[in-house]
């Protein structure tokens, strides 16, 4: 039985400030590169029946940050997430399945215009109130995706066998929400 004790039916709304939306790649086939998006906003619209609640997280694709401008500009043109013509990825939250905590998030990720349906692992952890009387509920989730599968192509082969870029990428999330009557 899915159950988000502690949280009040209601929408609860994203806080950015405490919220994180990481990826990381496979680079050359030895190594990791890791980005993050600042730019992120959303909300959980959560039910009686806590397994019906749904929502969404948009990413807006400009603000990614893998601590390198050059590369960034490169993952922002038309060769990655062409952020021109599509500058937000967004995942729609359709059902929660949830035991002691612990589940799936059910949805549907779109990104540089493809929608395909998206499970996420994840892990509620709970509500608590903050130093200035805000209600909070926080998230992590996590799941891998095929970029291919989302039109996002650019490679380049390397001399001695292989790809630059893997096409499996990880994708976590840390997440906050604010409770709806602490939105006021």
């Amino acid at each position: 039985m899915t159950t988000l004790e502690g949280m009040t039916p209601g929408t609860w709304t994203l806080d950015p400030a405490h919220t994180e939306v990481a990826f990381s790649v496979r680079h050359a086939g030895i190594s990791k590169v890791r980005g993050v998006f600042s730019d992120v906003s959303g909300e959980l619209n959560v039910a009686e029946d806590a397994s019906q609640s749904n929502g969404q997280v948009v990413v807006g694709m400009n603000s990614v940050d893998t601590k390198n401008e050059t590369r960034d500009n490169h993952v922002r043109s038309a060769e990655f997430f062409d952020v021109e013509n599509h500058p937000q990825m967004t995942y729609k939250i359709t059902g929660l399945e949830l035991n002691d905590g612990e589940g799936t998030v059910t949805g549907e990720l779109t990104l540089r215009g493809v929608t395909k349906p998206v499970k996420l692992d994840a892990e509620f952890n709970g509500v608590a109130v903050d130093a200035f009387g805000t209600t909070r509920a926080g998230f992590t989730a996590s799941t891998s995706i095929s970029r291919k599968e989302f039109n996002v192509t650019w490679n380049a082969a390397l001399e001695a066998g292989g790809v630059v870029v893997s096409d499996k990428v990880r994708i976590d999330l840390d997440v906050e929400f604010t409770a709806p009557e602490s939105a006021n």
